[in-house]
């Protein structure tokens, strides 16, 4: 359902020739996306839209770190000795630690 309902904002939120009309529902839409890849034993999936969300053109932290907080917690419950894994997280608290925001715990 979750995967759906992603699908359904990412299209809703791209215009026909590619364009992010909604960049701040598309990142939260691709963290979703990276839950369900997680869960479905897919990492490298899992960090890369992790990642895109991450660096989209334009984000409110507090919003999206509520959705990261799903893919962190999963990544660090599933996979967390994993490089790809560690390499997300540090990312996380850099864009974090630079808008003065608390990624959680570790």
């Amino acid at each position: 359902m979750a995967e759906s309902l992603a699908n359904a904002v990412s299209q809703a939120s791209t215009d026909f020739d590619g364009t992010e009309r909604a960049p701040m529902r598309l990142a939260e839409a691709r963290i979703t996306h990276g839950v369900v890849a997680a869960r479905q034993g897919d990492l490298e999936q899992a960090v890369h839209l992790g990642e895109q969300a991450l660096h989209s053109q334009r984000k409110s932290l507090p919003s999206l770190m509520m959705v990261i907080r799903d893919l962190t917690r999963i990544l660090r419950e599933r996979y967390p000795s994993e490089s790809a894994t560690k390499s997300y997280l540090g990312q996380l608290q850099a864009v974090t630690a630079s808008s003065g925001l608390a990624c959680g715990p570790r």
